[in-house]
């Protein structure tokens, strides 16, 4: 009579063929989250603009917060697009509050300058029976180039901040959840204004989201005759020797044109010229002596 533990073995061998042809079966019944070519919800935030949670193009944000914590997340824009931000957050249940809340969102971009919104609700108030808020922020279209102080919305990475700006005491760190949407209109094709480029993004992204920006290819240097005088490593000592034989030649001129002619000298001090045609009086009237 067979051992049972060697029983055991021998059922164990006659199964591996039905669970490998199970295995290929269960996979394709259960697809992955980036089958459909949608990344999955991110389902953290950062605390901070170094923390910033980076966001793929098209993903979205599902997370589980406190009232009254700074929520970051950051995306990327390119030039042409108009970024749309929208939120839906989740409040705490009614009889666990003491009051109205009222929630903020803010974009900043690469360097860190509040970007104005041109349309949406950034900050909007929960009455106490309300059971979720929902805030939007429309950013400027995303230009091309812009001056340095314009503060205009350029190519790169964009931070976005939830916070609750108004809230009872005792309504903070009551759980919360919060749903963000990032959404764009628009492309390349219609950039603002025409005439400059950007050289790179404000802030190139680090990691793997936030990486739409695209950085235009830098122009080449306009030649002009005189280009070559002022290029290379050794042009700065030809110009100092020729300065400096320049600035020899002037002193040397200056000097022969200010100096007293040959031959002609200044009268000693207190002499007194003689007069010609006049008669001279004193002790010295009729000599030769001036």
């Amino acid at each position: 009579m067979p051992n049972p533990t060697i029983r055991g073995a021998l059922a164990g061998l006659a199964l591996l063929p039905a669970l490998a042809l199970a295995a290929p079966a269960a996979s394709a019944a259960s697809p992955s989250p980036t089958a459909s070519g949608t990344p999955a919800p991110a389902t953290k935030a950062g605390t901070s603009f170094l923390t910033a949670i980076n966001l793929s193009p098209g993903q979205d944000a599902k997370v589980a917060a406190s009232t009254g914590d700074y929520l970051y997340w950051a995306f990327g824009a390119s030039e042409g697009q108009t970024p749309t931000v929208g939120l839906t957050v989740g409040l705490a249940a009614a009889a666990d509050r003491h009051g109205p809340q009222t929630w903020s969102v803010e974009v900043f971009d690469g360097l860190r300058r509040r970007q104005s919104c041109t349309g949406g609700t950034q900050n909007a108030t929960a009455d106490t029976g309300a059971s979720s808020i929902t805030l939007s922020c429309t950013l400027r279209e995303v230009r091309s180039w812009a001056e340095p102080w314009s503060g205009d919305p350029l190519p790169g990475t964009y931070y976005v901040r939830l916070s609750v700006s108004d809230a009872p005491q005792p309504d903070l760190g009551l759980a919360a959840s919060v749903q963000l949407h990032v959404g764009a209109k628009g492309d390349a094709d219609n950039a603002q204004p025409e005439g400059g480029n950007l050289k790179a993004p404000l802030v190139p992204p680090a990691g793997g989201g936030a990486s739409t920006a695209k950085a235009a290819a830098p122009e080449e240097p306009e030649e002009h005759w005189y280009t070559g005088w002022f290029s290379g490593w050794n042009s700065r000592w030809f110009w100092t020797l020729g300065g400096g034989a320049l600035a020899a030649l002037a002193g040397v001129a200056g000097y022969t044109l200010t100096r007293h002619p040959r031959g002609r000298r200044p009268a000693r001090y207190g002499a007194v010229p003689p007069q010609s045609g006049a008669p001279q009086s004193g002790p010295y009237a009729g000599s030769g002596r001036p």
